[in-house]
């Protein structure tokens, strides 16, 4: 919240708003994610929200975006693609699991009334961004470890989705031992060069 008589503007005052927007929502969830709620949250009023979004889902979606786009991974380069997809995967789980959370628990209402899927919100949150996962294969396949007519769009995202369904489904930290079988035992066998 701003202090007495401290005024944001331009990109302090969107953070600032889209802060408290996420706030919200991970507090209360979207069946209660108010407009009113965001405004006292950010210490601002109605009129300064409604310039940026037209109505409470498109702010949501702008504050999951921001949440999303807030937390950085490093790229890993161990040297060899099974040590970088651990390591990719271990970082995305310990990151995100919040974000996936907030979503599969207290986004119910938003996919009805905005009338998408969580994939649409998924490729809407994605968009323009380079995924690491394509720079780590992209280096496998030049080292001659997996093969590149192997990663049809399906089984180039399989590790992303089968991570994303351990959190879905636990709501809890994957194991590095989960994440370890989703590399070991489901992905590299479909990809490794030479089988």
């Amino acid at each position: 919240m701003a202090r007495q008589g401290e005024r944001r503007r331009g990109a302090a005052l969107e953070a600032a708003l889209l802060k408290a927007a996420w706030d919200e929502l991970a507090s209360v969830g979207y069946a209660r994610f108010t407009i009113e709620g965001v405004v006292a949250r950010a210490g601002t009023s109605r009129p300064v929200i409604y310039r940026r979004w037209a109505n409470r889902h498109e702010l949501a979606l702008a504050a999951l975006r921001a949440q999303f786009a807030a937390v950085s991974i490093e790229l890993p380069d161990t040297g060899n693609v099974r040590d970088d997809l651990v390591a990719l995967l271990s970082a995305a789980a310990a990151s995100r699991a919040e974000v996936v959370t907030v979503i599969s628990l207290q986004m119910g209402e938003f996919f009805a009334e905005a009338g998408v899927s969580f994939d649409d919100m998924r490729k809407d949150i994605l968009a323009g961004r380079r995924m690491k996962l394509d720079d780590i294969l992209a280096r496998a396949v030049r080292r001659g470890e997996i093969e590149a007519r192997k990663l049809t769009p399906r089984v180039r995202e399989l590790p992303l989705h089968l991570l994303r369904h351990e959190l879905l489904m636990t709501l809890r930290p994957v194991p590095k031992r989960t994440i370890e079988e989703i590399v070991d035992e489901i992905f590299l066998p479909l990809v490794r060069a030479g089988r």
